[in-house]
């Protein structure tokens, strides 16, 4: 019998009967691989579930609170809305060397602390070499955790059926194969196979399950993206390995926010939570310079102060570069325009460069005043007003709209010791928060904004006689 091929695009999944330089559906070149086709066939499962394959009535259905398991990591709780969900399947995805295994081994050992079983299945690592890892950091001896190393995912099902466990980490989904799949280990049917067996076994017996995925140098999980879809539990490593800070990002989430945000310091036993991170990200903030503007951020239900960074100079070759970390490149072209045509900044010959101290990266509105002052700030050479937060969305006729959660962010702002806080007026009008300890400045233009923000201290309300 004729084997029959079907090429697939190994960033996206989609199949065509023949090879495609360029994938019509994700764009991607070179990216299709030829592999084996076969037909599905219906396996003949047993399935545990609470009710029949049939429709019910929404209103028939009993709802139990989904009860979750601590894992003993406050920053990782919170993430995933407050603890790991029966059945659940989580993916930790990250660049290479960032702390995907090293976390994983760390809520292992937590779990254990609680009796709680874990079966840990290293596809990369050897079982001498993962006790190696555990005693560096400081974990050899926990109980109740079982190791493997293996990666076909047959005998794999069987050692979670044997041990029984309450989680299973897999790491990772790249090398892991299933012998009825002939293509080879990372490609994507290997991996969505894979992914999708793994994720009817946590539903149907009711173990947890981390994925370990990894990232390719476009930022995407290597392999397919259907990953992303198929698991409840999205997290995304952030941050340079090379730095001592991480950021775990919940991207996806069916049992929680998808906006929160856990921040861990990077040290040789492992990683620590950062219970404070607004006051890690503006330990080394420098005094006394142009460009340097804190804005209250909101990440889930986090506040956090981050210093947004600018440097303002004379173009060279005739052609202004324009350049972001941390924040979007759009909206800082955005901002530069209406710098121009607003407030008559000529910067269409100046290199404007803009940073987000730290490695967090921005997509919340209300830095986009802070921005905006960073930049001027920098043009102008004129620092901005100490002890002083600014916060505010522009619009492009240069008017600032109001934000969310504005009393949240002051508070943060007020523990932290800043004194003065810039802030949309519309939202000043709403505000119920009215301490002494920190003065709000309201503002609806642009040119307002930097009247203020960059103006002498003397000339501040408080320090007027």
């Amino acid at each position: 019998m004729k084997t029959k091929t079907v090429f697939s695009c190994q960033s996206c999944g989609y199949q065509s009967p023949k090879w495609l330089g360029k994938c019509p559906d994700c764009n991607s070149w070179n990216s299709f691989v030829e592999e084996d086709y076969t037909t599905p066939v219906a396996r003949a499962k047993e399935r545990v579930s609470l009710y029949k394959d049939e429709p019910v009535l929404l209103k028939d259905v009993e709802f139990k609170e989904a009860a979750r398991v601590k894992t003993g990591i406050l920053e990782l709780d919170r993430i995933l809305g407050g603890g790991i969900v029966a059945g659940s399947v989580i993916l930790i995805g990250g660049d290479p060397g960032v702390g995907k295994s090293t976390i994983s081994l760390q809520v292992s050992n937590q779990l254990t602390k609680i009796n709680k079983t874990v079966l840990y299945v290293s596809g990369e690592e050897s079982v001498s070499q993962t006790k190696l890892r555990a005693k560096r950091l400081g974990q050899a001896d926990a109980g109740n955790l079982y190791i493997v190393n293996q990666t076909d995912l047959s005998l794999i099902i069987e050692y979670i059926r044997k041990v029984n466990p309450d989680v299973v980490i897999i790491d990772s989904i790249q090398v892991l194969f299933s012998p009825e799949i002939s293509s080879s280990a990372g490609s994507v049917s290997q991996v969505r196979e894979c992914a999708g067996l793994l994720t009817q076994l946590a539903k149907t017996s009711g173990v947890s399950i981390f994925i370990i995925g990894h990232v390719t140098k476009e930022g995407t999980l290597a392999g397919p993206r259907v990953l992303e879809h198929i698991v409840d539990t999205v997290l995304y490593f952030e941050g340079d390995r090379f730095s001592i800070y991480r950021i775990l990002r919940a991207v996806k989430n069916r049992f929680g926010s998808t906006n929160e945000i856990g921040v861990f310091e990077m040290a040789a036993d492992g990683l620590h939570e950062v219970k404070n991170p607004s006051e890690i990200f503006l330990s080394e903030r420098p005094k006394d310079v142009s460009g340097s503007v804190v804005v209250p951020i909101l990440e889930g239900t986090r506040p956090l102060l981050v210093e947004i960074q600018s440097l303002v100079s004379r173009s060279s070759f005739g052609y202004a570069r324009r350049r972001a970390q941390g924040f979007d490149f759009n909206r800082l072209g955005l901002l530069i325009a209406v710098l121009e045509k607003r407030m008559g900044l000529h910067l269409e010959t100046e290199d404007v460069f803009l940073n987000v101290a730290g490695g967090i990266k921005i997509e919340d509105p209300a830095a986009d005043l802070a921005a905006a002052v960073a930049v001027a700030s920098a043009f102008r050479e004129h620092m901005v007003i100490p002890e002083t937060v600014v916060l505010g969305e522009v619009g492009l006729a240069g008017e600032i709209r109001s934000i969310t959660q504005v009393g949240l962010r002051i508070n943060e702002a007020a523990k932290l010791g800043f004194k003065h806080c810039i802030l949309p007026k519309n939202n000043f009008k709403n505000l119920e928060y009215k301490k002494d300890s920190i003065e709000l400045m309201p503002v609806s233009t642009l040119k307002e904004t930097l009247d203020i923000a960059l103006s002498l201290p003397a000339q501040l309300k408080g320090d007027k006689k």
